[in-house]
Order: structure tokens, then sequence, then C-alpha cells
């Protein structure tokens, strides 16, 4: 149940969820004639989705999270990488073959990491939710991409069953366990990691952080504050931008839920 919550509840949280809720309440109010309250949660639905979808807000929110951890000119060796799951999609047809998503720089970067002898082992972390889909786990389809990459079988460990972060951490614990590790080069995206990083520290863990899949570049801040004409169109609602805003909150929403937890 808390795992179908967690999915469900921040919908209405996020700018698009929200404002949808406001809309509802419009008609609501249109309907019962009361046009103040009509007014009111117009103008906010309104207010909500361009602040959400401008490229100053989305810039500003992901960076906070992104370059919290920022990567340093040369990683320290470890006793094994860590991959998280949430980046890729499973050989359903018409894909000849598994697909990487937004994040899937997370398990390129890991086989990257093993490729320049960063760690002897590869821990790949990842399910699939029964009900958003099913299929194979993500582990596996991480191991295949990692394998084409040049990495042993022999050196990928699979976690195939955490469906979140928490259990993520939970699992990748006793897999250390069992071979006798515990420093780690921890691989997620760089808006994932200020989570990631509290929840496998909380669990022991010699966690360092490698970030990767950064969305917000030194370049794409100088763009948002750049000339007048940038400006301006940073300002305009993109779709993009949304789901940007949307992915910032989601990280903030889940630090607040763990802490609430005991989970970091």
């Amino acid at each position: 149940m808390f795992l179908f919550l967690s999915k469900l509840l921040p919908l209405l949280v996020y700018p698009l969820g929200l404002a949808s809720v406001l809309l509802l309440v419009t008609v609501w109010g249109i309907w019962r004639q009361r046009r103040r309250l009509a007014l009111v949660t117009t103008i906010s639905a309104f207010l909500i989705l361009w602040a959400g979808s401008n490229a100053w807000v989305a810039t500003r929110l992901v960076q906070s999270l992104e370059w919290q951890n920022l990567p340093p000119a040369s990683l320290p060796t470890a006793e094994a990488i860590v991959v998280l799951g949430g980046c890729t999609r499973p050989a359903d047809a018409p894909r000849p073959w598994v697909d990487v998503t937004e994040a899937g720089d997370r398990v390129l970067h890991g086989a990257q990491l093993y490729n320049a002898g960063k760690a002897p082992k590869l821990i790949l972390s990842g399910g699939r939710i029964a009900w958003r889909g099913g299929g194979p786990p993500e582990s596996d389809d991480m191991a295949q991409i990692a394998e084409a990459m040049g990495v042993p079988s022999t050196d990928i460990l699979e976690d195939p069953t955490s469906l979140n972060t928490y259990q993520n951490a939970v699992n990748v614990k006793a897999i250390l366990a069992q071979e006798g590790m515990n420093r780690i080069l921890l691989v997620t995206s760089a808006m994932h990691m200020p989570r990631s990083l509290a929840i496998f520290k909380k669990q022991g863990i010699e966690a360092i952080s490698a970030p990767t899949d950064f969305l917000i570049s030194e370049r794409r801040v100088a763009e948002v504050t750049g000339t007048r004409q940038a400006i301006l169109l940073s300002l305009l609602p993109d779709a993009g931008n949304l789901d940007d805003v949307s992915r910032a909150m989601k990280e903030y929403i889940g630090l607040f839920v763990y802490r609430l937890r005991g989970w970091v």
C-alpha cells in the first residue's frame, strides 16, 4: 500500500496534478455559482502551471539538488560499483532490444567506471512493479547493456526485487555483506543522488557519490541568466520544464517522507 500511495499522492502535488485539481474546483464553483471561488482557483491553476513550466524555476530547482554532489576530477576506487535502476525499458515488441530512458546514463556510467578499473564488481539494483507494466527485472536489462559494454557477466551482481530507493539500499547491503564488501561507488542520476546517498549511508554503507545524468550544466545556467532574449524565453511555459520541476519535487517530497519513516 505504501508503494502505491507513494506513486499516487505526489501526482496531486506536482504542478500539473495540482492545477488539474484546482480546475476541477473551478468547474464545481461555476456549477454552484460561486464565481469568486472559480476565479481564484482558475488564476491559481494558471500561476502554478506558468511557474512550474518556465526555465528559470526549473533550472534553479533542479540545480539545488544536482549540484549538491558534483563529481570530483578523479573518483577513488572502491570494492563495488552500485547502479540504481529507473533507467531502462524492457525489450517489449516492437523494441528490438532493451532501451535506455533519459536516465540511461546510469548504467552507461557504471560500466564505464568498471572498465576504468574503479571497482572489480558491478552491482545492478532494480526490479519492476507488476501494476506498472511488469516484465523482467530492470537489473537484467542493465546487465545486458553492461555486458555489451565489456563488463564480464562473472563480475555482475544483481538485485532484481527492489522497487524503491529504500529497498535498493537494503537489498544492496545484503549483497555486500554476503560478498564481504562495504565501500561502494554509488551511481544514479544527479537529481536522485542526495536522497540515495543519505539512504545508503543510513544503512551503514560506505557510499561515495558518482553522479551522472546531469540536466543542469553551467551552460544552461548561463542561458537562463544571460541575454534579455534568453531571459524572456526562459519565462515562457515549456512542457520539458514542467517535467523537470515535477522530478525535482518528487525528490524533495521523497526526502521528507523518508525522514518521517526514519530511512534517512
